[in-house]
């Protein structure tokens, strides 16, 4: 993955945030929405581009672009690194392959040791059964 090839691929729309604000909220465009066409993408190979779209099946569209949105500051700049960051992040982490697990072996002692218990156990069991005659 290379990022720098990568964030000059980016594309990104500011908009108007949502939801309650008072009179300058109304005319400033301070959020902002970032797509990355992961298809069209020649910062990453097609291993990558192939495990990025498996893993982030329910959030790119048909078309194959990953987009995010950033309205926490309301400063456009700095919405725009914080979403360019976010991208970034969210690319490395579905890039991520998980360690295979090694199957391991139960020691001899924790063998012997459930064995003692269940001897044990059946032994109380039978105590408590009539006796026969």
């Amino acid at each position: 993955m290379n990022t720098a090839i990568i964030i000059n691929e980016l594309k990104f729309k500011a908009v108007r945030s949502s939801g309650a604000g008072g009179q300058h909220v109304n005319k400033v465009s301070s959020k902002v929405e970032l797509a990355f066409n992961i298809l069209d993408s020649k910062g990453l190979t097609d291993e990558e581009k192939l495990r990025i779209t498996q893993k982030l099946t329910s959030r790119i569209t048909k078309s194959g672009e990953l987009i995010l949105n950033c309205g926490d500051t309301r400063s456009q700049h700095r919405n725009k690194e914080l979403v360019i960051s976010r991208c970034l992040d969210v690319l490395k982490a579905s890039l991520h392959a998980p360690k295979p697990r090694k199957r391991s072996k139960p020691t001899k002692s924790s063998i012997k040791k459930r064995l003692e218990s269940k001897k044990r156990q059946a032994l109380k069991k039978s105590n408590r059964r009539k006796p026969l005659l």
